[in-house]
């Protein structure tokens, strides 16, 4: 959904790249977290799930 409400604003102001097809990628980005127990990377997964 997010594409379909940015994408034409975005395309208006940014003509040179209207020749793409989406902003949008359907990938993931995995790294590591450093020195971060499980639990407090479980608890941030799950905030993000209750922010809209």
């Amino acid at each position: 959904m997010k594409e379909a409400s940015s994408f034409p604003c975005f395309k208006q102001e940014f003509k040179h790249l209207q020749h793409l097809p989406s902003l949008w990628a359907r990938s993931f980005f995995c790294s590591t977290a450093g020195n971060v127990s499980s639990e407090t990377i479980t608890r941030y997964i799950a905030e993000q799930k209750t922010r809209g």
